[in-house]
């Protein structure tokens, strides 16, 4: 690990940086020349190329992880002054008195830096605002610094094509020309030829391309997927406009753990740099980006949508579409008073107001109050309850800038105020029907508009768990009322009682912290917990009342959805319906409540009890299986092992899904870990043959396709498989590896091979699978070989099949068991010879006087040999074969034998 590094000065560039970012930072060192140099969180790439390969060596960038930032006294940042775009070093930003230098051609926004120094200029590149200071103050550059900013500068221009361009960049260029700015380098990296991968991602982008118009601009917004980050992505945007003739485009891209919005606009009504800005990004009017995490593809897409609405014509203000007048409540009512107001005008939240007059000074959720109810608070003022920090406008506000507090700071309402007094209040169905006034219409029969039904199943929970169970629910629940949040059993755990099938794996979601929660109630089952911050779970591990070691998974609900343009406003969902409606299909859409008031009450939102009942597999929207094309093979996993049928519209969705190539989308590792699920389901042959209706196995790799022979062979296996495990022996065989053999028989080594590295099996467990298949095969043609011979010996029988993995030895019997009593032999070796062990050892031997040596385990080997064709049984029959055998070859009787002779039982 190296060495910390204790800079006093850093130089940093906004995250995803491009270019003209890095050669800003080494442009800047020439400035602050004992200065770091700390790389931004990702680094946009076109292309492999030996300059560019060579970057972070060439001029020294550091990870923010190689750096002690406690001796930093002076931070510059290059090419954006705000501080959301500089992740890698916001530790460092909360350091008292440090001095902060900021140098960009950004315009400002509400997120700027505090800096003391601030160099920001409309040029086209931020690389050509600080050469033109190296030229100022006569700093000389060597030929690679006047290569990477020369290339910084011919990206951000556009090779000096972009409106953006000013005279000082092309003075730039030229000052940097004779000083070794090497312009092959700079065509090679900014050239506009297509790697094989861009062309896949152009191709989907374009299938994915829908044009809105927002009052008669076109505005194009486009979306892809893809496993990992793609530095170069960017470069596509300015591609397609040319290619399609855009004028606006918003690329949307899911890569590792974040949305990457691209734009780019050539119409001056859409200022692609202010919507960025809103997602925590930037940029210019007409090219801007943004990385946004932690919000799904489809939430931003709504969100973007909305912002696009509002913001394409200067007209739209708050006063024309905000709700007048305004139910408000008093800031001297009660938290009761307050309840029964929203209840009987059926709000969802309410703006305070001062006691005489209409000025806001709070706002006030249903929920908070009708909680309070519940824990006896009612008679409590509502002043002490309510939301003080609440952001108000004014009528003739921009609707831009609503949107932005309702989507972005997710306030439920905002108080419309005119000189200083409550006139309206904007809220999220206001701003629904504006979107639908917009023609952004919601989907027909999207699930998110059903009433749900409620119905109380303690009894259920009694009849189906074990008290100790039940009792830990109650306690879950009543820990939630104790930390104010409501808990609810969910998932596939509350649809099996409702089938009546066993299953203890409890999955817990709560409306709140549900890290805070774990670790209390770890504490309270005298357990302990282990969280995933990033994800907000965790997995409480406790001891039940028999010493058996139990755990709970617990998840923190999603506060909101929008998963279709415009749903968000559409309807106020609760919490745990948006985490119900993110589930896979609507029979595991299921939860129980926990807390007190309400244990046992079943939540079931999108008709799941419905679909159980009829016996289907449904979706909960139509997006779902591109959303997660593993979600395909799961509908086949639940179908087969419940006996339903996947509904027709559903089986639409999969094969639409199919026909997209979304499989092909997936990595090797998620693939194999749905399909090691199929392959441990007892049905596990009927849903290899679905996915073979569907054509997935080819799809996957030809080698796979499901013939009629190795339909046989499968049928052979589920026969085999279940045998063994009705012998309740040890390992376990991994039903994966099984039928993984029989897909993969008779293909050849490449095939096999290539169906692993697609599967994304790592080097060891790709070349055990390999040794697996060629000892299977092996041990057939010796067993052929063997019985050819007429050599019905037990211990050639032992020895052909001890080295085999119960996987083999399984395929061997379902692919061989009826060719020359293989499958008896095989029956025989399983159910008595690999068990078979002699009745002495090593220091048995040693206690008659034999010194250890390489002899030792030939010796023992033979003796087990012995013992299984019946030639000795006794311990002390075994101990004379043993001493026999070490007296022969001490005596030299065994020297003319080769060794392999020996180990083949020949003496």
């Amino acid at each position: 690990m190296p060495e910390l590094l204790h800079p006093k000065t850093v130089i940093t560039g906004h995250a995803q940086a491009d270019y003209d970012a890095l050669a800003a930072m080494v442009a800047a060192r020439k400035l602050y020349p004992d200065a770091v140099l700390v790389a931004p969180t990702m680094l946009e790439r076109r292309g492999s190329h030996i300059f560019s390969d060579s970057i972070a060596y060439l001029f020294d960038l550091k990870n923010h992880k190689d750096c002690d930032f406690s001796a930093v006294e002076l931070l510059v940042v290059v090419d954006t002054h705000q501080t959301s775009r500089i992740p890698q070093v916001a530790e460092l930003l909360k350091k008292p008195g440090l001095e902060i230098h900021v140098y960009d051609h950004h315009p400002d926004s509400p997120d700027d830096l505090p800096a003391t120094l601030s160099v920001i200029k409309p040029y086209g590149s931020t690389a050509t605002i600080i050469t033109e200071i190296i030229r100022e103050r006569g700093l000389a550059l060597e030929p690679d610094e006047a290569t990477m900013l020369g290339l910084g500068i011919y990206e951000d221009t556009g090779a000096f094509t972009f409106p953006s361009t000013t005279e000082h960049d092309l003075l730039a260029a030229a000052f940097l020309l004779p000083r070794g700015m090497d312009l092959t380098t700079i065509a090679e990296l900014t050239g506009d030829d297509l790697t094989r991968e861009q062309v896949h991602y152009l191709d989907i982008l374009l299938k994915n391309a829908i044009t809105h118009m927002f009052h008669g601009v076109p505005v194009t917004v486009t979306e892809i997927s893809l496993e990992n980050f793609e530095g170069d992505f960017a470069s596509l945007a300015t591609r397609l406009m040319e290619m399609e003739g855009l004028k606006v485009i918003f690329m949307l891209a899911a890569m590792g753990d974040r949305v990457h919005m691209i734009a780019r606009s050539k119409n001056p009504e859409v200022d692609v740099g202010r919507i960025c800005a809103s997602f925590g990004g930037g940029g210019h009017s007409f090219a801007a980006s943004a990385g946004i995490k932690d919000k799904p593809l489809a939430e931003i897409k709504a969100s973007l949508l909305a912002l696009l609405v509002a913001g394409s014509t200067p007209q739209m203000t708050v006063g024309r579409h905000m709700t007048s007048p305004a139910v408000s409540i008093a800031v001297d009512h009660t938290l009761g008073q307050a309840e029964d107001v929203m209840i009987r005008y059926g709000l969802k939240a309410a703006p305070i107001v001062e006691k005489g007059n209409k000025r806001c000074v709070g706002m006030l959720e249903l929920q908070t109050a009708s909680r309070a109810v519940v824990h006896k608070l009612g008679n409590q003022p509502l002043s002490e309850y309510m939301h003080r920090q609440v952001r108000t406008l004014t009528p003739d506000a921009d609707l831009y800038k609503a949107v932005e507090i309702i989507l972005g700071d997710r306030q439920r309402l905002i108080p419309i105020e005119e000189n200083g007094q409550l006139v309206g209040v904007l809220t999220r169905s206001d701003i629904m029907r504006l979107l639908i006034d917009d023609s952004l219409h919601i989907p027909e029969g999207t699930p998110l508009d059903r009433a749900h039904r409620e119905r109380n199943i303690t009894s259920v929970l009694h009849e189906q768990l074990p008290e100790a169970v039940v009792e830990v629910l109650k306690k879950a629940g009543r820990l939630g009322d104790e930390l104010h949040c409501s808990v609810y059993a969910v998932g596939g755990f509350v649809r099996d009682l409702i089938m009546k099938r066993p299953n203890l794996d409890i999955d817990l979601s709560v409306e709140g912290d549900g890290i805070a929660y774990a670790e209390t109630l770890a504490e309270g089952l005298g357990g302990r917990v282990r969280t995933h911050k990033k994800f907000r779970t965790a997995i409480v591990f406790y001891t039940d009342d028999e010493g058996l070691e139990q755990h709970l998974d617990v998840a923190t609900a999603r506060l909101e959805y929008y998963e279709y343009p415009a749903a968000l406003p559409t309807v106020e969902l609760s919490s745990i319906k948006m985490d119900l409606y993110r589930r896979d299909f609507t029979i595991n859409a299921l939860a129980v409540q926990l807390n007190a008031q309400r244990f046992g009450i079943l939540i079931d939102p999108f008709e799941a009890q419905r679909d159980i009942r009829e016996r289907s597999i449904s979706v909960l929207h139509s997006l779902s299986f591109v959303e997660d094309p593993t979600r395909i093979l799961r509908a086949v996993r639940f179908e087969r092992r419940y006996d339903f049928q996947i509904g027709k519209q559903t089986e639409r969705l999969i094969k639409n899904a199919l026909s997209l190539k979304m499989i092909d989308r997936l990595s090797g590792p998620r693939l194999f870990n749905e399909l090691v699920h199929v392959f441990e389901e007892k049905e596990a042959p009927a849903c290899i043959r679905r996915i073979e209706g569907w054509h997935i196995w080819k799809n996957i790799h030809p080698a796979l396709r499901l013939t009629p022979a190795k339909d046989i062979l499968i049928a052979g296996l589920e026969e085999v498989l279940a045998w063994y495990r009705l012998l309740y022996k040890h390992p376990a065989p991994r039903g994966w590896a099984l039928y993984l053999l029989g897909l993969l028989v008779g293909a050849k080594y490449p095939d096999v091979a290539a169906v692993l590295d697609r599967l994304g099996f790592i080097e060891r467990a790709r070349n055990d699978f390999l040794i697996l298949r060629e000892n299977t095969r092996r041990a057939a043609n010796n067993l052929i070989e063997a019985h050819s011979r007429d050599d019905g010996r037990l211990s050639a029988l032992h020895e052909i099949l001890s080295p085999l993995e119960v996987e083999g030895l399984l395929y061997l019997m379902a692919r061989h068991g009826q060719e020359h009593n293989i499958g008896k032999d095989v029956s025989l070796f399983l159910t008595r010879l690999r068990e078979e062990k002699i009745d002495i050892s090593g220091e048995d031997l040693r206690a008659l006087g034999e010194q250890p040596g390489p002899l030792f385990g030939l010796a023992l080997k033979n003796t087990l040999r012995a013992k299984i064709d019946g030639l000795v049984k006794t311990r002390a029959e075994q101990l004379a074969w043993a001493g026999r055998f070490l007296v022969q070859a001490r005596e030299g009787d065994l020297a003319a034998l080769n060794i392999t002779e020996v180990m083949k039982g020949r003496l």
